[in-house]
């Protein structure tokens, strides 16, 4: 029998990158003192409505060994209740998001806006634009796994310029 071996590599990568995802989504609810090994969080600034903003705290930036010039990032993300990202994009970046606590919308270039619960989980492919990220709830926080695969020393995030 023959294998494909495209097929099989992008099949192994995104295996990979579950796994990697399901053992970063344990650290990141263990009760571990380990620091991270990424930079500390960051705020984005408050949108014109002077909703809340979501605040990006990096759990893990490694190197991808077998993929040069890739870097895998995981992160949570946390919106306070009635919280809104700036629309915005990652780059080049494949982004994974897993709800780890609460409700998010979401919507991503020209699609209809989504709504995610805890357990659920989303894509973005390169070049997405975020056009919308809130907590859907007023009362209650929300919260995002995040992983990222960029290119190394590329942004994870850029918020879109102001029309």
């Amino acid at each position: 029998m023959r294998v494909n071996t495209a097929s099989g590599r992008k099949v192994g990568i995104a295996a990979g990158l579950l796994a990697v995802a399901t053992l970063t989504t344990v650290t990141a609810c263990s009760t571990s003192n380990q620091p991270a090994h990424a930079e500390g969080p960051t705020t984005a600034a408050a949108s014109a409505s002077e909703r809340p903003a979501e605040t990006l705290k990096p759990l893990i930036q490694q190197a991808l060994p077998d993929v040069e010039g890739k870097t895998f990032t995981s992160a949570v993300v946390e919106l306070p209740p009635n919280a809104s990202a700036a629309p915005h994009r990652h780059g080049q970046a494949f982004v994974y998001a897993y709800v780890l606590e609460g409700t998010v919308r979401s919507k991503l270039d020209d699609k209809p806006v989504t709504t995610f619960h805890q357990g659920e989980n989303w894509v973005e492919q390169p070049g997405t634009d975020h056009v919308l990220t809130e907590n859907a709830s007023q009362t209650e926080p929300a919260k995002l796994l995040v992983v990222f695969v960029s290119n190394t020393g590329d942004k994870l995030k850029v918020d879109d310029p102001k029309s």
